[in-house]
């Protein structure tokens, strides 16, 4: 089928591909339509003419934009979090070009999310990502010509957090102890371990044998977990069991040669899963998060009387005097710790809050029928 426009295509698909070499600059898109398919190269085309023949900043759309970002920025930790945020983005802003771009067209986007019920702060990534490619747009893309993508970016608001953000919300043991079995095998083994580590689900889900080192004077085994597998990967991190993490290890060798906590020989992607979901509804605590058994563990630490120095080095948050290397005696004492949270016999210092969650729970929790699932 011959075209007006060279380097149009129709795939196997039935889409109508662009791919058009003009200058050293590639213009590759793709469409529904023909017509659509051509009137946007020869848009391209006169941009790029423009450019060349008066130094004109050619109009890129945001969907470019999105796609030089997400190739610049591959190796990322949370690249997927970036891939879903922008294709949640892109009905809305995809095909506006860069200089469009502001509050007024993005509070279609807003009224979307809230819609859905998302929280001021889970809009908000939404947002501060749109702002981040359009400051690298006006700062750092150039073009062949030394021309910015965008002359001057927006100013992007973003919603108010206070009184909208949600509390953390640490489970009781009573509660524990009506969740856990209501989840699958493999699901329940994750949980409980997050429950004594404090590790965030990224690195549950991604645990690998690899970075096990055991300690035999000790009984128990770390994790050293790569830099590229911690948040904001700037050092790596020493993940360290106690009795019931480590338990809980020695069960699931065997399983799988590469992933600690693996389910039908695959990683588990996340635990956040429908029977997560389905659980939790069914124990009566429907707004229970993952991240909320972090939580957990650092609350029952403060109860047990640990001293905030070590909790900071057991949930990796950074602080002045940090070690990169520990010994085995500073290994001893993260176990010590985190023993003292592998029941409820060590709480010497109850927080008020978990006082009265656990009266009222004894008040009124649900009825549970356990079903447990196996996998």
């Amino acid at each position: 089928m011959g075209q007006a426009q060279t380097g149009i295509n129709q795939d196997k698909q039935g889409f109508w591909s662009v791919d058009r070499i003009y200058k050293s600059t590639r213009l590759r898109n793709r469409f529904k339509s023909f017509e659509e398919a051509e009137s946007w190269l020869i848009y391209q085309l006169e941009q790029l003419r423009q450019l060349h023949l008066f130094g004109i900043r050619p109009k890129r759309t945001f969907d470019e934009a999105a796609a030089k970002y997400l190739l610049d920025h591959q190796e990322k930790v949370s690249i997927n979090l970036d891939i879903y945020l922008l294709e949640r983005l892109m009905p809305f802003i995809g095909k506006l070009t860069l200089d469009r771009i502001h509050d007024g067209t993005l509070a279609a986007y807003v009224k979307d999310r809230k819609v859905n019920k998302l929280a001021n702060k889970t809009i908000n990534l939404g947002l501060e990502l749109v702002r981040r490619i359009l400051n690298l747009a006006a700062r750092s893309w150039r073009d062949e010509d030394g021309i910015t993508w965008l002359e001057t970016p927006p100013l992007i608001s973003v919603l108010p957090l206070i009184g909208f953000q949600r509390e953390p919300r640490p489970i009781t043991w009573t509660e524990q102890r009506r969740i856990l079995p209501l989840l699958p095998d493999h699901l329940a083994k994750m949980v409980l371990f997050d429950l004594n580590t404090g590790a965030r689900d990224e690195v549950v889900c991604g645990l690998k044998w690899e970075w096990e080192i055991a300690i035999p004077e000790l009984g128990v085994s770390v994790f050293d977990i790569p830099r590229e597998n911690v948040k904001g990967r700037k050092r790596g991190r020493v993940l360290v069991c106690n009795t019931v993490a480590q338990s809980i290890i020695e069960a699931q060798r065997g399983r799988h040669a590469e992933f600690v906590f693996p389910f039908r020989g695959h990683r588990v992607e996340t635990m956040n899963n429908t029977a997560w979901q389905r659980a939790r509804r069914i124990a009566g605590i429907p707004d229970l998060h993952i991240h909320d058994l972090r939580h957990t563990v650092g609350m029952r630490l403060r109860e047990a009387g640990v001293r905030e120095e070590t909790i900071a080095d057991i949930l990796w948050h950074a602080r002045q005097g940090m070690t990169a290397h520990y010994s085995v005696v500073q290994i001893d004492e993260l176990v010590e710790a985190l023993n003292r949270i592998n029941n409820e016999g060590n709480r010497v210092n109850r927080s008020l809050a978990m006082i009265r969650r656990e009266q009222l729970d004894g008040k009124s929790h649900p009825k549970v029928t356990i079903e447990r699932k196996m996998g």
